[in-house]
């Protein structure tokens, strides 16, 4: 039987603010909303909870609006101490039961779900209490028996065991980025040394994160110490680079960073040994709280709010009943885990650093942060900076469309790649320089400041090979004497790596070694849920998005924004749910005219009713007909004046740009395990044919002989796009429910 009392469900923000904290608290209160439910926010963490009044207030959908691009919480945040006594959340208890909430949803750091897993343990005894002093009745205690929670993890320092990502890390790492390209340049005009001081007392990831994707010489983490004698190693780290050329020298340190006995390692100490033995100016920068502070990413806008849907629909219909929930992200899939076990895994990684179990510490961080660590250990401590003499010679090429963050998987494979024993071949100008022969040995100081850097050094065409081309380019490769070729591109680059493996038979050239790196802003390529080039571009269409409304803030004005993205939605959808629109028109799902007139109709009756902005984005090929102009003129047609309408296509600035951190990150990633498949198929001497990508957080690797398998050819996108998961996470933070009560009906 349905409870007679509305359900009620609590929002609150705690402990640390963290980037993306508001776009969960939005989600939270538009899906509560769109679900039937009633919301409340809570002010200030549990001390709001705890005082009451005003501090605990009801939420509408508009207190929302406009508060994802904001940085912080909108809601306050704050570290309580009364929280932890049993008086404090008696009267929290008091509280949420006086204004019939029996259901939490919040969102802060391991801290903040000890306390809130404690108040659910305690609940019936709080209520108890509460009707044994008359302060609540039996009824109402009856009526609210239990607590049901769901945790979200807003941290910078992305330390929650068991997943990828936590609210706020990929945000940080944006501002430390951004400090350390800053940095290079002035460093590099002296001929200057810095030490970067980043957060995490406990968890490395940022300092890690951020030497490998800012190209820097050394790093300092707490899971991992360095070995004794790590001073003069990292002197001469840096003394070689000084040798070699380089002019700026960059030492990134976590907060919480120890020697192997556990005595801390400070900036100032770094500092102060590197001037001391290399003789040269050495400045230092501690961050600190900038690096929670900004604009939140795209990827700090599109998970919490997936978190916060998924969350409402845990207190809602709990998966385990009687079990509280903290839900994440691992891969790019949302995941729940037991509350109580996270939490503990989470704390226990700081008691195995400080017994010396710094194996166990590294392995309860996760294997992608171990193949990071082991990445960057080889960068600046490779086994040699020049390839030996005779060595197996391994072609990069690019092709296709440009993806930012080209150069840094090719910087990352050449370096790696001259480390392995290989020598390291860059062809010029896709395929089209391959047939002409036109290519260079790289060296390990060639390929310096590319890590960083947008566009692509080696050049790229989007020339597919035909057939008429193939002895041509295989007279070519003989020439060059290719081992092995690492191809980096989007779709055309993998019909050319197909094509060539597929008349391996024909060609004898082409009996080597074929490796595929995906990298295209599209992200409509086989094997993997993200392709080198995808969050930067995202980046760019939400930063596009947020100029886009702030311009029509003082006005009344209805928005149609064009993403590229050919014929695969990703950009369109993932800009919608990160940039607050409240229609998306994808490929996928087709236009309909029919589907057209229902939003306008709707428009004007939402206008009517008090609407200032309108936000629709579409996909640049979804549907022939019904263009950005067409539906721009369209709505225009019916405002009867009351807005007006703009339309925008952002174009080709969603190719440009420097590549961002996970871009970077991911890049090294395929570098690494593309140059692995490279050398265990030469090692075997078979003429392998593969693709690698990214699934649930893991490199996989796929052969290219089936890779038509798993793509819609017709529309240049695969098969299986796990991105449309986010379809009805959009329709829930919406606010046209009859909308969403006629799309499902269609789907049925």
């Amino acid at each position: 039987m349905a409870n007679a009392h509305p359900v009620r469900i609590g929002v609150l923000t705690s402990g640390g603010d963290a980037q993306g904290m508001n776009a969960a608290v939005r989600a939270v209160v538009r899906t509560a909303i769109s679900r039937g439910a009633e919301v409340f926010a809570i002010f200030e963490g549990y001390q709001g909870m705890i005082d009451g009044g005003d501090g605990i207030r009801p939420f509408g959908w508009d207190d929302v609006g406009s508060i994802m691009a904001k940085g912080g919480t909108v809601i306050g945040t704050f570290r309580s101490s009364e929280f932890r006594t049993w008086e404090g959340r008696l009267k929290a208890a008091r509280n949420l039961v006086d204004r019939g909430i029996d259901r939490l949803v919040v969102i802060g750091g391991d801290g903040s779900l000890t306390g809130l897993d404690l108040m659910r343990h305690e609940w019936p005894d709080l209520l108890a209490e509460l009707v044994e002093n008359d302060q609540i009745s039996a009824e109402k205690a009856a009526q609210h028996a239990d607590l049901i929670i769901a945790g979200l993890v807003g941290s910078i320092d992305n330390d929650l065991v068991g997943v990828d990502s936590t609210i706020g890390a990929d945000t940080a790492l944006h501002r430390i980025l951004e400090a350390i390209d800053a940095l290079s340049s002035t460093a590099a005009s002296h001929q200057r040394s810095f030490v970067l001081e980043v957060m995490g007392r406990h968890c490395g990831y940022l300092a890690l994160a951020a030497a490998i994707s800012g190209g820097c010489d050394y790093v300092l983490i707490p899971e991992n110490p360095p070995a004794d004698g790590w001073e003069e190693e990292m002197c001469q780290i840096l003394r070689t680079a000084r040798a070699r050329g380089r002019r700026d020298s960059l030492v990134v340190i976590a907060e919480g960073a120890t020697d192997r006995q556990g005595n801390p390692i400070s900036s100032e100490y770094v500092r102060k040994l590197i001037e001391d033995n290399l003789h040269e100016s050495t400045r230092t920068t501690i961050l600190g709280h900038v690096q929670r502070g900004g604009t939140p990413s795209a990827y700090d806008r599109w998970t919490p709010t997936w978190l916060g849907v998924e969350a409402v629909d845990e207190v809602l219909n709990p998966t385990v009943p009687g079990e509280a929930k903290v839900i994440g992200i691992r891969g790019n899939n949302v995941v729940r885990l037991p509350l109580p076990k996270a939490v503990q895994d989470t704390q226990h990684v700081p008691d195995l650093i400080a017994a010396s179990d710094f194996t166990a510490a590294m392995d309860a961080r996760g294997p992608s942060f171990n193949e990071l660590d082991k990445i960057f250990t080889e960068l600046s401590k490779p086994t040699r900076h020049a390839a030996p003499e005779g060595s197996k010679r391994i072609g990069i090429v690019h092709a296709g469309g440009l993806a930012p963050g080209m150069n840094t998987a090719a910087a990352v494979a050449t370096r790696l790649g001259i480390s392995r024993g290989f020598t390291m071949l860059g062809i010029q100008n896709g395929f089209e320089g391959l047939r002409k022969g036109t290519a260079r040995e790289l060296g390990w100081d060639d390929v310096e400041g590319w890590i960083g850097a947008g566009g692509a050094e080696l050049g790229l065409r989007r020339t597919v090979p035909s057939m008429e081309d193939l002895y041509k380019l295989s007279r070519t490769m003989e020439d060059l004497r290719l081992d092995g070729l690492l191809v980096i591109g989007g779709w055309n680059a993998y019909q050319a790596a197909y094509l060539m493996h597929s008349e391996r038979s024909r060609y004898p050239a082409f009996q080597i070694p074929i490796i595929a790196l995906p990298a295209s802003i599209d992200n409509n390529l086989p094997g993997t849920e993200l392709a080198v080039g995808t969050d930067t571009a995202l980046n760019v269409a939400v930063t596009s998005i947020d100029m886009i409304k702030m311009s029509g803030a003082a006005t009344t004005r209805s928005f149609i924004v064009e993403t590229m993205g050919r014929y695969c939605g990703f950009l369109a959808l993932m800009s919608g749910v990160a940039g607050g629109a409240e229609r998306v028109y994808l490929n996928e799902e087709g236009v309909e005219l029919g589907e057209l007139a229902y939003d306008v109709a709707w428009l004007q009756r939402s206008f009517a009713s008090g609407r200032k902005f309108f936000l629709a984005i579409r996909n640049e090929k979804a549907s022939e007909s019904y263009t950005t102009e067409f539906i721009g003129r369209m709505l225009e047609g019916a405002s009867n004046g009351v807005y007006d309408v703009r339309t925008h296509i952002i174009g080709h600035v969603q190719q440009g740009g420097e590549p961002t951190p996970a871009d970077r990150l991911l890049a090294a990633r395929f570098a690494s395990e593309a140059l692995t498949q490279l050398a265990a198929a030469l090692e075997t001497g078979k003429p392998t044919g593969a693709y690698i990508g990214l699934q649930s957080s893991k490199i996989v690797t796929s052969p290219l002989s089936h890779m038509l398998d798993y793509m819609d050819i017709e529309h240049r996108r695969p098969i299986d796009q796990w991105w449309m998961q986010l379809r009805p996470v959009l329709q829930a933070v919406t606010d046209d429910v009859t909308r969403l009560v006629r799309k499902k009906g269609k789907e049925k």
